[in-house]
Parts: structure tokens; C-alpha cells; sequence
């Protein structure tokens, strides 16, 4: 599976982003996907993550209720909804699959990776 983000950009506080992981293979719909973001100096976090069949959805505290995480099959493409963002949400944002994560929270329990899209949050 290769995975394609996009969708960053700069916003001011309070805008929304829609980031995008387009995934070729005609598998898609077996793994989970998840977003993790990756501040300066800081290590990679999990942000969310959608199961593949089911569409059963997982987030991190800092961002229930202002980010979205969804998924199209027939398109082999995620979404993740950003809304109400806030400064520190700044960040380099992945997107990565795996068929059966151990650790949903853990960035090595994902196999793919997408290169990373830049979400810049101005206050």
C-alpha cells in the first residue's frame, strides 16, 4: 500500500483543514488507518484512526469533538476534518496503515506511510 497526504496549508485560529490520504491497492478497505502529527522537536502522536470495515473511530483527547476521521473505500482515500483549530495544533501531519495494529497509539505498529503534509495554525 502507498499512501498520499495533502491537504495542509496555513489557517488562522479558529479555520478548518480537510487533509486527505489517498492510498493505491485494492485493499484498502482491510486496513485501518490512522493520523498521527509530528511537532518540531517533538516525537510523533497519535491523532486518530479509523477502522477498515467497521468504521469504528479512536481519537486523542486534545482533539474529540474539533477533528473528524473518515474514509471512502470505493476511493481508497481517508479524510481528516480539522475544525476549530488551535496554534498548537501546528504540525506535520501522516497518514499510516496497517492491517492489524497492535497498538493503535504507536507509530511502529503501522507498516505505511504517506510523506507528511504541513498544517500551520496562526493565532
Amino acid at each position: 500500500v502507498q499512501l498520499q497526504a495533502s491537504g495542509g496549508g496555513l489557517v488562522q485560529a479558529g479555520g478548518s483543514l480537510r487533509l486527505s490520504c489517498a492510498a493505491s491497492g485494492r485493499t484498502f478497505s482491510s486496513y485501518v488507518v490512522a493520523w498521527f502529527h509530528q511537532a518540531p522537536g517533538k516525537e510523533r502522536e497519535f491523532v486518530a484512526a479509523i477502522n477498515g470495515s467497521s468504521g469504528y473511530t479512536y481519537y486523542v483527547d486534545s482533539v474529540k469533538g474539533r477533528f473528524t476521521v473518515s474514509r471512502d473505500n470505493a476511493k481508497n482515500t481517508a479524510y481528516l476534518q480539522m475544525n476549530s483549530l488551535k496554534p498548537e495544533d501546528t504540525a506535520v501531519y501522516y497518514c499510516a496503515a496497517a492491517r492489524y495494529p497492535g497498538r493503535l497509539l504507536h507509530p511502529t505498529s503501522y507498516d505505511y506511510w504517506g510523506q507528511g503534509t504541513l498544517v500551520t495554525v496562526s493565532s
